[in-house]
């Protein structure tokens, strides 16, 4: 179910976060406002953090435009030139959600389809791939040198899919 938990947080983002619910709340849902006080921003669950959602659905820092398009709101304040930091890692990298095993880093795709099909279909007219699209998320997390080496390796990948005969 979409939003049954919240986006994982790092240790060194709640501060950060925290500094973000002060600057937004007044802008947010009132069902974020009330989910917040009741339950507080960031929730524990056995050796991990997580984002707080409104119910079973959406983040607290989810907002609509006018469209009726869901915003994150501290990136909206990142790009308003308001808030100094665009989002959190894991929520900067979604659909992509990093699990840490024996020191190893290892990228899931999480598919979740109400949420992705239409950026898959994007994608797809736009000759896009994931990769790609999330290259300042990668960046950030592990660095150029390493988005390098992976693009070019994913590049790789493509031409061997692609070469007749394979």
């Amino acid at each position: 179910m979409v939003g049954e938990a919240g986006a994982p947080v790092e240790r060194d983002e709640v501060a950060v976060l925290n500094r973000a619910w002060r600057l937004l709340k007044d802008e947010l849902r009132e069902e974020a406002r009330a989910t917040v006080a009741l339950k507080g921003l960031i929730r524990a669950k056995q050796n991990t953090m997580e984002l707080a959602c409104v119910g079973d659905a959406e983040c607290v820092f989810v907002r609509y435009d006018a469209a009726g398009i869901a915003k994150c709101a501290i990136q909206q304040a990142y790009y308003e030139g308001r808030f100094d930091w665009e989002k959190p890692l894991s929520c900067h990298l979604f659909p992509i959600r990093i699990v840490s095993i024996g020191g190893y880093d290892y990228l899931n795709f999480e598919f979740v389809p109400e949420l992705c099909s239409p950026a898959v279909s994007h994608g797809r007219a736009a000759n896009q791939y994931l990769a790609e699209y999330l290259d300042v998320p990668l960046k950030r997390k592990y660095g150029s040198a390493w988005y390098e080496e992976f693009l070019a390796a994913c590049q790789y990948i493509r031409t061997l899919e692609t070469s007749p005969g394979i």
